[in-house]
C-alpha cells in the first residue's frame, strides 16, 4: 500500500473506482466502430482446446447459468443486446459476433484495472480487488467465447463451411 487511508476512505475509494471502470470501460468500447471488432485476431481466436465452445458447457456448464449474467449493453444507448438473439439472417449473426468480440475486450479491459488497487489498499484487500475482478470478469469471457464459437458453428452449417472458414 502506497497511501495510508482509513478504512472508510479505502472503501469509498474502491466502490468509486470500480464504478467508473465498469461504466467508463464499455462506454468507451461503445465508441469504437464494430468493423474494427474481428474474431480471426489473436485475442479473440478461437482455439483447438475450446473445442468449438464445448469446453465451456462439459467442465463450466455455462448453459446453465449464462442467462443469469447482467447485459451491461442495455446501460449504454450504442450497446448491442446480446441476451437473446434478435434475428437469424447471416448479417445480423456476423454483427453479434463482432459484438461478443468487443464485449470480452471490455472485460479484459476492466481486469488489467485490478493491479492499480494495490495502491490504496493493504496487500490482502488487494488480492482481494484482484479475486473480484477475476470472479466478475471471467464468467462473461467465458460466455463471449462459447457463444461465438456457436453463432461460427451456425453460420458455417449455413454456408457448408467449417465454422473456421466463415471467420
Amino acid at each position: 500500500m502506497l497511501l495510508e487511508l482509513s478504512s472508510l476512505h479505502v472503501i469509498l475509494i474502491n466502490i468509486a473506482v470500480w464504478l467508473a471502470v465498469h461504466l467508463s470501460v464499455p462506454y468507451g468500447m461503445t465508441r469504437v466502430p464494430l468493423g474494427s471488432f474481428d474474431d480471426a485476431v489473436w485475442l479473440y481466436r478461437r482455439r483447438g482446446w475450446e473445442r468449438d465452445g464445448r469446453l465451456y458447457e462439459r467442465v463450466f456448464g455455462v448453459r446453465r447459468w449464462k442467462g443469469r449474467l447482467p447485459d451491461g449493453a442495455v446501460v449504454f444507448k450504442r450497446g448491442f443486446a446480446k441476451k437473446c438473439l434478435k434475428g437469424v439472417d447471416n448479417g445480423y449473426l456476423e454483427s453479434f459476433v463482432r459484438e461478443t468480440c468487443r464485449a470480452e475486450l471490455v472485460h479484459w479491459t476492466i481486469m488489467v484495472f485490478a493491479p492499480l488497487f494495490f495502491v490504496w489498499n493493504p496487500w490482502w484487500a488487494g488480492v482481494v480487488m484482484v479475486a473480484y475482478a477475476l470472479a466478475a470478469n471471467l464468467p462473461c469471457i467465458i460466455t463471449q467465447r462459447y457463444n461465438r464459437a456457436r453463432l461460427r458453428r451456425v453460420l458455417g452449417r449455413r454456408t457448408g463451411m467449417p465454422a473456421e472458414a466463415t471467420a
